[in-house]
């Protein structure tokens, strides 16, 4: 149950930064410059967001469904949206988006039904939230624009990749670190060009 943040502390609603986070951070900011305008989806701790508006001098927005993620990111000085994916954002404004979404397979004994679960957890096969995003993000993306997706071996990062393909984008994996079960990989995705 949600409402039982106030009684454990906000602390424990927000995905604090990990070696995910760290190697989103890695990919995104020597592709990303002073005058772009970035926005993280997910922004869990707003980490990401802050150290590529402070490395790089960019405009960073952050989004988030969980409040208490949102919360945290705006005192950080992020400018932050509740919001589901890039629904309220305007079409081809965004020269990077970055996202390191819920991409673990469910395990029904390990769930625990709170915010952090819901930043962890994609749904049976890992991909729940990084279908939907795909298919939509291409909308929010100015022209010469690139996404930073981060994905794991135990989601089937062919299938993100065929997917990517199929909505219109080139796919490469620019960063990778290996994990006693998995590989985590960050993508880019590109609009193919006419």
């Amino acid at each position: 149950m949600r409402d039982l943040a106030d009684r454990r502390g906000i602390e424990t609603e927000i995905y604090e930064a990990a070696e995910d986070s760290h190697l989103l951070l890695e990919a995104a900011r020597s592709e990303i410059e002073a005058k772009d305008l970035v926005l993280e989806v997910g922004t869990g701790s707003g980490y990401v967001a802050s150290e590529i508006r402070d490395e790089t001098g960019a405009t960073v927005i952050g989004s988030d469904v969980n409040p208490h993620a949102c919360r945290r990111a705006r005192d950080l000085g992020i400018q932050t949206v509740c919001a589901d994916l890039v629904a309220p954002f305007q079409d081809g404004v965004f020269d990077a988006v970055l996202f390191n979404p819920p991409y673990l397979p469910r395990v029904e004994m390990a769930a625990r039904d709170d915010w952090v679960e819901d930043a962890l957890t994609g749904g049976e096969a890992g991909r729940e939230v990084i279908e939907p995003f795909i298919e939509t993000v291409g909308r929010v993306l100015a022209s010469g624009g690139a996404v930073y997706l981060v994905v794991s071996t135990l989601t089937g990062p062919e299938a993100v990749e065929s997917q990517a393909r199929s909505a219109g984008f080139e796919v490469q994996a620019v960063r990778e670190a290996s994990f006693p079960f998995e590989k985590l990989l960050v993508l880019e995705l590109t609009p193919k060009r006419s």
